[in-house]
């Protein structure tokens, strides 16, 4: 039995190093790539790789999540950066490095107070929509360096205008196309690293060939130096600037991560906690950010390849980093040569998946939130991808707002002659009580929709005139704020005034305890018990 053990033990190792290996060849070249696109250092890219994946393998719970700098980070970085210190490459790397240490910092924040569903805020048509205007940005933006057009701005029509103007070299055109067609190839066998391969073939061409001589650049040298930890010495107006973006970049590289790493788990029957992981997200981002790093996250294109190379456990996260830092450290020169349309070639590559449209089409299949679909996905290339990642969450929110805030009271009645209530204007075979007005709010009441419920259940009452009792279901009220409890208060005077016996039913113990509180009419009787029981005690008390 223990020889059975330990053969099973090294043989776990065994497959860990090969998945480590397997994915440092995909996770490097994307590395250097995202920090170009943020318009940082390649080292900057390492940094942000090497602290992701030790420190979320010492902290996270996911086996197969590859934690590093992400596109989406990347470009919210590039873009904050460029309007924030146009021109001033030196503040742009300070306001980078405070970014980073602002979303670790409310990482930790959302980790102190439990909040693992937090990427739940922001709905999934707005993330997908935005997703998709952010992937388009991005591929246009690599495209535009292969184009060898420059442009500052983020927004479509400044893209389009630079593409048009554009040299478009032969040479970087020809090295990024052939680069993306052989990773696209490459993606039938998940197990090579597509990545390494277009990589180690754009150096050996570099090697041979004068690039810079036909209008092609390369990355230049990576560096190995390591800052010492600081923090960025920034104003108070710019770290308030930056906090405002970095709650935005949290939410949705949290979005991003935690589905990343629930997708995975649920393949493998493997649990899931969300606290620890926004732990482990934010110390990531923290180190990354002292050691002046990129944002990190979970990206599903590196977790998924770590997952399809055999990774059994965290260990092939930190072989994996190993062998980057072995690589980064010994073959300065040669990655050096890395063409720059091949770097743009991975990144394309790497957004493609978010372009395809079968994410977007079950909404519009469903006639639902076709407007906001549609309404995220433009945001980022008409407003740039720091305003549309903006307007993206906000339009998250007033979703939520907008739902809660409906007003839709329900008439009950009992559904033949048994114990059930249901609406009547959705069942014809519902009848109501006589002399009993049942009625349910349809959405939880709170501060911004009580007024136009009271309303609505003023209505009702008038139109089942005269009435004397009034049941009113809160069932869908888990508890309730002081707005609401000095509206029902005043509504219960009003059904005293009036002549109406009022019952409030289906209370949960957090509002029955505070409409008691809240020393409400002695004549209005509070009851957890359900309709069909405050039925029969308002019967068989007349």
């Amino acid at each position: 039995m223990p020889e059975t053990r330990y053969a099973a033990s090294t043989a776990t190792l065994l497959t860990d190093v090969l998945a480590g290996l397997s994915l440092g060849g995909l996770v490097l070249p994307e590395a250097v790539a995202y920090a170009g696109m943020a318009n940082l250092p390649p080292a900057a890219g390492v940094i942000a790789l090497l602290g992701g994946l030790v420190v979320y393998g010492l902290v996270g719970t996911s086996r197969f999540a590859v934690v590093s700098a992400t596109s989406s980070s990347a470009a919210v970085l590039a873009a904050v950066t460029a309007t924030l210190a146009p021109g001033d490459a030196a503040l742009r790397a300070e306001l980078a490095t405070g970014l980073v240490l602002m979303t670790g910092l409310f990482f930790m924040i959302a980790a102190a107070l439990r909040l693992g569903q937090v990427s739940e805020f922001v709905a999934k048509p707005v993330l997908r929509g935005f997703s998709f205007g952010l992937a388009l940005v991005i591929a246009l933006k690599q495209l535009a360096q292969v184009a060898g057009a420059r442009t500052e701005h983020g927004d479509i029509v400044h893209l389009v205008v630079a593409l048009l103007a554009a040299p478009w070299p032969r040479a970087g055109l020809a090295i990024g196309a052939s680069a993306l067609a052989l990773l696209f190839a490459l993606q039938r066998w998940r197990r090579v690293p597509g990545a390494l391969v277009v990589i180690v073939l754009g150096m050996l061409l570099a090697s041979r060939i004068d690039l810079g001589a036909r209008g092609v650049g390369v990355v230049g040298a990576v560096g190995t130096q390591v800052a010492l930890p600081a923090i960025p010495m920034l104003s108070r107006i710019e770290w308030l600037s930056l906090a405002e973006v970095a709650f935005a970049t949290m939410f949705v590289l949290y979005a991003e991560s935690y589905g990343t790493i629930r997708t995975l788990a649920a393949r493998h029957d493997d649990a899931v906690a969300p606290t620890r992981d926004l732990l482990a997200l934010g110390l990531a981002n923290l180190v990354s950010g002292l050691m002046r790093g990129m944002p990190v996250g979970a990206g599903y294109s590196a977790s998924a390849a770590n997952e399809a190379a055999g990774a059994r456990s965290q260990r092939s996260a930190w072989i994996c980093a190993a062998a980057v830092l072995v690589v980064v450290a010994t073959l300065q020169p040669a990655l050096a040569l890395i063409p720059q349309p091949v770097l743009a070639a991975i990144v394309i590559h790497a957004v493609s998946r978010t372009l395809s449209p079968a994410a977007l089409a079950p909404y519009f299949a469903w006639h639902r939130d076709r407007l906001v679909v549609v309404a995220a996905l433009l945001g980022v290339p008409l407003l740039g991808v720091l305003d549309g990642l903006l307007a993206a969450i906000a339009i998250s929110l007033l979703m939520t707002l907008r739902r809660l805030a409906d007003a839709k009271v329900s008439e009950l009645g009992r559904l033949g002659d048994g114990h059930d209530f249901v609406s009547l204007a959705l069942h014809a075979n519902a009848t109501p009580i006589a002399d009993i007005v049942v009625l349910r709010p349809e959405t939880p009441v709170f501060f911004a929709n009580v007024e136009h419920m009271v309303a609505a259940m003023r209505r009702a009452i008038d139109a089942r005139a005269p009435v004397r009792n009034v049941i009113v279901s809160l069932e869908e009220s888990p508890d309730l704020d002081g707005t609401s409890v000095e509206a029902l208060r005043d509504f219960a005077q009003e059904m005293q005034r009036a002549g109406h016996r009022l019952v409030l039913a289906r209370l949960k113990p957090a509002a029955r305890g505070v409409l008691q509180r809240a020393a409400i009419l002695a004549e209005t009787e509070l009851l957890e018990l359900s309709v069909d029981d405050a039925v029969l005690l308002v019967t068989t008390r007349r």
